[in-house]
């Protein structure tokens, strides 16, 4: 086959072209562009010319054609813009989750069409898989430590149907060791680490280019303080006759539920974390301990149109519950939970266990019960 491979510059994408070789496809490299900005100084900006370099020296290390693509406005449009609105807003989105639904297996996969491509190819490591009646399954990669599967969480069967994941039946040290056997020029390169686009600027400085600095107080609850919500997946409340405000932040935007970095709060016996927010006063709520029962739900609710299934023909029927594995973060331990649509009303998810940090905005994905190998589909949380 022809197959257009996503260079990135890394290791993990450098071994995909590699590994296709090996198997007789014709293989072509593209480098995507993702974002471009002026207005931070040369220190600060993403490294994608050090990265496009090298993607460029692995192609010419394989002696495959190599191209660079600029996706920067649809991402500007489609991921960075959205994320600012979702902070803003006082959710926490994942860039990385729509980044792979709305340019790496969207307009990549276009442009790797224009190309006659047969299939196109990723470093993810994750594995696809075709049932014996043509549906399409996205698994869990072979190496649990490194398993991206949650990152493609919202893609669907379009889209996985001519994806190919080669190092997806690997595990990452063995992929190190044949970027050295085969001397790739990356082949000590360091793991890429947080978005590309925000480059070695911390992520609440980049956001206050887009979102204004509004300081506001830290109110720390005590347990009792807690009131639980009427169903497993509301939020709870909180009783603030028993507030205390304990220091001030930059703007209940810029945390997450479960944050624990950055409150620059001291004094206390064991570490604070963002147990609520309230976007209207700009109060952010905290808790002492890991333990704080304001930090943990037993479940999450999704608006309908939010919730996508991978496997369509394993939706189950409203109000049907089914059994499923989730998680709401990247390699997040697998939870044994209850996933129920509820026709037009929010579907919900509740763990047999109450979790902790479970924030709005943030994906929810649900695999198969029996073996966890399989991601059935994702959603929004609400």
């Amino acid at each position: 086959m022809r197959v257009v491979v996503g260079l990135s510059g890394g290791v993990d994408s450098s071994v995909a072209a590699w590994l296709l070789q090996q198997e007789g496809h014709e293989v072509i490299g593209i480098f995507m562009r993702n974002w471009i900005d002026d207005s931070v100084t040369l220190d600060n900006a993403c490294p994608w010319v050090d990265d496009a370099n090298d993607a460029l020296l692995v192609a010419q290390h394989l002696g495959i054609p190599f191209q660079v693509i600029d996706l920067s406005n649809a991402y500007k449009e489609r991921i960075v813009n959205h994320m600012f609105a979702e902070y803003a807003a006082g959710r926490t989105p994942n860039p990385d989750v729509l980044c792979n639904r709305e340019i790496k297996f969207d307009l990549f996969r276009k442009a790797a069409a224009q190309l006659g491509a047969d299939a196109v190819a990723t470093g993810h490591y994750c594995r696809r898989a075709t049932t014996p009646d043509g549906h399409h399954q996205l698994l869990a990669g072979v190496d649990g430590n490194k398993d991206q599967s949650y990152f493609l969480c919202q893609v669907d069967q379009d889209q996985l149907s001519d994806a190919l994941f080669p190092v997806g039946e690997l595990e990452k040290p063995k992929v190190r060791r044949i970027a050295a056997e085969i001397g790739l020029p990356n082949a000590e390169k360091k793991d890429s680490q947080g978005l590309c686009f925000v480059g070695k600027v911390k992520l609440p400085e980049f956001l206050q280019q887009q979102l204004e600095v509004q300081h506001g107080p830290i109110i720390k609850l005590p347990a009792e303080a807690v009131i639980q919500g009427e169903s497993p997946w509301s939020p709870p409340e909180f009783d603030l006759g028993q507030a205390l405000e304990v220091g001030t932040h930059p703007g209940a935007h810029f945390f997450t539920i479960g944050q624990r970095r950055g409150l620059n709060v001291g004094g206390h016996a064991e570490p604070l974390f963002v147990i609520g927010k309230d976007m209207d006063t700009n109060a952010l709520f905290v808790g002492e301990s890991e333990r704080h029962p304001g930090l943990h739900r037993q479940g999450l609710s999704m608006a309908p149109n939010d919730v996508h299934w991978i496997r369509p023909d394993l939706r189950p029927d409203d109000h049907l519950p089914m059994r499923v594995l989730a998680r709401f973060r990247y390699r997040q331990p697998l939870q044994p939970a209850t996933l129920t649509l509820h026709g037009e009303g929010p579907s919900t998810l509740v763990f047999d266990a109450p979790q902790s940090g479970i924030a709005s905005g943030q994906f929810a994905a649900w695999h198969d019960a029996e073996t966890g190998e399989e991601v059935l589909g994702s959603g929004v949380i609400a």
